[in-house]
């Protein structure tokens, strides 16, 4: 591996666990909140929070660039904070991978609390259990294997971002390329042998992830999964 490899691989791991830090912070409450609900506006939110998940990557891409960009909203408030605009920055690549990755932690969360039903809910409030206590005590041990399969997922895919990296970030050395353009860039130059060894540690690191999951990120009952 070449120095701008290693250099690829760091930025790939930091965008990864921001992401996944961010992502499991925004998933929680609203996958408690669509697997409880009954309002009228949950299919409406489930659509929005699964339309990443369908949608080509160029197209996702595309839209939060101009979301993000001079004339865009957010766009607009950045740069009326003083932080500039996103595009073609880490954060901006961190943003984009938490709104790309965001139905891969959503829902196994929302299974996972779905699952649990409302019966432990019940007994906890008979208990005199208040809301925040019921949920860190009751709910959250309960779920822990849909944080197990949220957390692997997310991070797993943030790290296999092209797309809409590609798109919000472009390529740029040392900021925004991350291991999937670096193979990319690889394969343009005809460098195969390079490519190969990102390439088969990327299948790897998935193939590690789907036997965390399948090992520890599904409920167990009298010994079986």
């Amino acid at each position: 591996m070449s120095p701008m490899d290693w250099q690829a691989l760091l930025i790939t791991l930091k965008m990864a666990v921001l992401a996944t830090s961010l992502l499991l912070l925004l998933a929680t409450p609203l996958a408690w909140w669509l697997a409880t609900t009954a309002s009228r506006w949950r299919p409406w939110i489930s659509t929005l929070t699964t339309l990443p998940m369908v949608l080509p990557p160029t197209v996702l891409g595309f839209y939060l660039l101009i979301l993000m960009g001079p004339s865009g909203p957010l766009g607009r408030l950045t740069e009326t904070l003083g932080l500039g605009t996103l595009p073609f920055t880490f954060t901006g690549i961190v943003l984009g991978s938490v709104v790309h990755s965001l139905p891969f932690v959503v829902q196994p969360l929302q299974n996972a609390f779905a699952a649990i039903g409302p019966r432990p809910l019940e007994v906890a409030a008979t208990l005199r259990a208040g809301p925040w206590d019921t949920f860190c005590s009751v709910v959250l041990p309960l779920a822990r294997p849909g944080f197990i399969t949220a957390g692997v997922l997310g991070f797993c895919h943030a790290i296999g971002e092209f797309g809409v990296v590609l798109m919000i970030g472009g390529n740029i050395p040392g900021k925004t390329r991350v291991l999937s353009t670096q193979i990319y860039n690889h394969v343009e130059a005809l460098e195969y042998a390079q490519a190969h060894w990102l390439a088969g540690g990327m299948v790897l690191f998935a193939a590690l992830g789907l036997l965390l999951i399948y090992g520890f990120g599904q409920p167990r009952h009298g010994g079986r999964p």
